[in-house]
């Protein structure tokens, strides 16, 4: 054989074993991360009507893959689609449009989820099992999976995975993924908080398949936990779930939610700060029972799940509220200041509206006078109030703002300016407790009313010439004070400056008080031993008398009428000085009033004012030495109880006794006359 026609041989055999193993007996090798759709061109059964897979051997899409290994499929009767493994990355999520199965309800925008479906790898058990063609409520979570791209196209994040799809279609799932994407719908729902408190978001969620809500709602109740926050949507519409916003909100965490069955909505977290309570306005639930009493006739309170207000304010915190299913009025708890001064505005902003309020005084005066009020709302009673005025800037604007503006124009007309200006605490005072009950009509406590000064319009100066008047009164009168306080001043001044005085004398003044104390103790010892001095001379002048006495009755009782006489003259002479006890008692005088002459003891000023008594010299005479020893008798006298105004009388007795005496006399001898000298001389002598 020619050796030119043994390549030819060979070459024929190789492609007649081509032919046969890889065209007629179909060879097909399948890698380990591959499959295979089997398409069959023709069939003894015939082609398939409305459907592409091809359950019973129909020419048509067959529903089992191509695994990896060696596989025989004939060409002439078979097409092999090769492709790898489905894969879907750790955090993402692929959704899945079934090209084959049943149609969907009206009520339905998704095929239902058939579990026997195994994440959709097994197409017979989908379509037996009743799946439904489209989009569906399954979706495929991290993982590989062996897809067959007939019947389930794969939709990523940046890939449409399908086989022998029309340009039509693959726009329309072009436009799907685009809508997925903007959805952020391949990636969970993640709601995530710093690692040390939670976060201050949530998502409200809206459900897109399902029966419809009941005419007049709109929101959708919440069926309970059991559909594990949306992620499993067959149990949600089996829990009777239904399409809308949902009043269940997702809270902290990671959700795989299909966004085809539900979309989703950060929202921030509803936070009541404190001094705040959160009043609730629900837009859904049922008709409630009013709770507040057949006398209120401003609104409805109704309890928990009930359209309206609730009776119950949220406390201070942060919530997880669906403010699609309601509102959270915030109404402060703490002191509110409201200030009807356009100048300034509280940080609330509920007095931004307020102006000055325009009085016009008894006076005629028109000034501007600038208010702050304060006041404060109960906890309990927030609701009422949101009730009755819907929010706290209409309470201020609508009531309370024409309230407190009316009270103080009727003030202002009783009052001039200045009455109005110096009366402000009574005023004040005034206007706390009548609008105290006006407040509590409309569920508000007063806490307080300030008043300001009032102002004057740009180029009034005459309620400026009155406060100037007032101020230069003032000023006087602070003068005056002041004028006070440096008398005050300079009087304490003076007595610190004579004790300071006092102080440094105070030696000499102890002194002179000690020498006082020592004088007078030696003045009283001197006149202490006058005394008994005195006392004694009286004792021996009473014994005298009495032997006087014993002596002249003796001679008279020889003598009767010269003792006689001589009795009558010496009694006369007696009573004409005061009697013995007179003598004695003067004699004691003069003792006296010489122990105290010589005790050199200040009894009286040491100047005393003579009425004249001059000598020629011009020196006093002893006229003062003898009016002061004359006094210190009589008071001596007086002390002793000797009366001086008898002293006159009985002088007067004794001189005509002494007359008749003296008649007598003549009568006698001249022996007798000797006698009665004689006693004279001895009763001089005693």
């Amino acid at each position: 054989m020619d050796t030119f026609l043994i390549p030819i041989l060979i070459l024929g055999a190789l492609i007649v074993f081509y032919l046969i193993i890889f065209q007629i007996l179909g060879l097909r090798i399948i890698s380990s991360n591959e499959v295979a759709v089997v398409e069959k061109w023709w069939s003894p059964k015939g082609s398939l009507k409305d459907s592409i897979i091809a359950l019973n051997g129909e020419a048509g899409y067959e529903p089992t893959l191509l695994r990896g290994g060696i596989h025989f499929k004939s060409v002439f009767m078979y097409k092999i689609h090769k492709y790898p493994l489905i894969t879907i990355p750790q955090g993402q999520i692929a959704y899945i449009f079934a090209r084959d199965g049943k149609p969907l309800a009206p009520t339905q925008t998704l095929g239902r989820v058939i579990l026997e479906a195994d994440n959709f790898q097994d197409v017979k058990g989908f379509l037996q099992s009743g799946g439904q063609k489209g989009p569906q409520r399954g979706i495929l979570r991290e993982g590989t999976y062996a897809i067959n791209l007939a019947q389930f196209i794969v939709i990523t994040p940046n890939d449409i995975k399908a086989i022998n799809i029309t340009k039509q279609d693959r726009n329309e799932l072009n436009a799907m993924q685009q809508t997925l994407v903007g959805r952020e719908a391949f990636s969970p729902v993640i709601i995530m908080g710093n690692k040390k408190e939670v976060s201050d978001q949530m998502c409200i969620v809206t459900v897109h398949d399902g029966p419809p809500l009941e005419n007049g709602e709109i929101i959708a109740d919440d069926v309970g936990a059991e559909h594990s926050n949306f992620q499993d949507p067959e149990k949600f519409l089996e829990l009777g779930g239904k399409r809308g916003k949902q009043l269940r909100v997702l809270t902290d965490g990671t959700y795989y939610i299909n966004r085809l069955f539900a979309t989703v909505e950060y929202r921030p977290k509803t936070v009541v700060p404190i001094g705040f309570v959160g009043v609730v306005v629900s837009f859904y639930g049922k008709e409630g029972v009013d709770t507040t009493g057949a006398d209120y006739k401003h609104g409805e309170l109704v309890g928990n799940g009930c359209k309206g207000v609730l009776e119950k304010p949220l406390m201070p915190g942060k919530y997880a509220f669906n403010t699609d299913a309601g509102k959270v009025v915030l109404v402060p708890t703490t002191n509110i200041i409201l200030k009807w001064n356009k100048s300034e505005t509280g940080n609330h902003k509920y007095d931004e509206n307020l102006t000055e309020v325009d009085i016009i005084t008894k006076d005629a005066f028109e000034p501007s006078l600038p208010l702050s009020v304060v006041m404060h709302i109960d906890y309990k009673q927030a609701p009422w109030v949101i009730q009755r005025f819907g929010d706290i800037s209409m309470l201020v604007n609508q009531s309370l703002d024409p309230l407190v503006s009316a009270y103080f124009k009727d003030v202002a007309q009783t009052k001039t300016l200045i009455e109005l200006i110096q009366e402000r605490s009574e005023i004040r005072e005034r206007a706390v407790n009548e609008m105290e009950e006006k407040f509590q009509r409309y569920n508000l406590r007063l806490e307080e009313v300030l008043i300001g000064t009032p102002k004057t319009s740009a180029g009034d100066i005459m309620i400026e010439n009155i406060l100037t008047q007032l101020r230069e009164r003032q000023i006087a009168e602070e003068k005056k004070v002041t004028y006070q306080k440096q008398q005050e001043a300079a009087e304490s001044e003076k007595t610190l400056r004579e004790a300071q005085a006092a102080a440094e004398q105070q030696e000499f003044l102890t002194k002179s008080k000690i020498q006082i104390e020592v004088e007078r103790n030696n003045g009283a010892a001197l006149a202490s031993k006058a005394e008994q001095e005195a006392n004694q001379i009286t004792a021996l002048a009473k014994a005298n008398s009495t032997k006087i006495r014993l002596e002249g009755e003796a001679e008279a009782s020889k003598e009767t009428n010269i003792g006689l006489a001589k009795a009558q003259a010496i009694d006369a002479q007696v009573k004409a000085y005061g009697g013995a006890e007179f003598r004695v008692v003067q004699e004691v005088v003069d003792k006296l009033s010489d122990a105290i002459k010589n005790a050199q003891v200040d009894i009286v000023p040491k100047t005393v004012v003579n009425m004249g008594g001059n000598n020629e010299h011009g020196e006093n005479s002893n006229t003062s030495s003898s009016v002061m020893d004359t006094l210190l008798k009589f008071i001596t006298l007086d002390k002793l109880g000797v009366s001086l105004d008898e002293q006159p009388q009985e002088k007067e007795r004794a001189e005509s006794t002494k007359d008749n005496v003296i008649s007598n006399e003549n009568a006698l001898d001249s022996t007798e006359i000797e006698s009665i000298e004689d006693a004279d001389k001895k009763e001089t002598e005693i």
